[in-house]
């Protein structure tokens, strides 16, 4: 299974930004969004240190209440 995670974009260095999600920052590749302008303050999906597409600030909150929502089951379970 492949996930790709919500980051909000804090600051770019050429094909480089520094993202942050849930406390943790991350160095991000912009590569693959060359055709896209990015800037901090942007929420991009980041898959294996590539972000692959951007996002509304609406969708990234959707996106991480489904992955609460699967953490909190997954934590649940392990303890029948």
């Amino acid at each position: 299974m492949c996930l790709a995670i919500p980051m909000e974009v804090v600051a770019i260095d050429g094909m480089a930004a520094r993202c942050r999600a849930k406390g943790i920052e991350r160095q991000v590749s912009l590569f693959l969004l060359q055709d896209e302008p990015v800037a901090a303050g942007d929420f991009v999906m980041v898959h294996v240190g590539y972000a692959i597409q951007k996002v509304t600030p609406q969708e990234a909150r959707s996106a991480w209440e489904l992955y609460d929502e699967m953490l909190a089951f997954r934590s649940e379970g392990s303890h029948a």
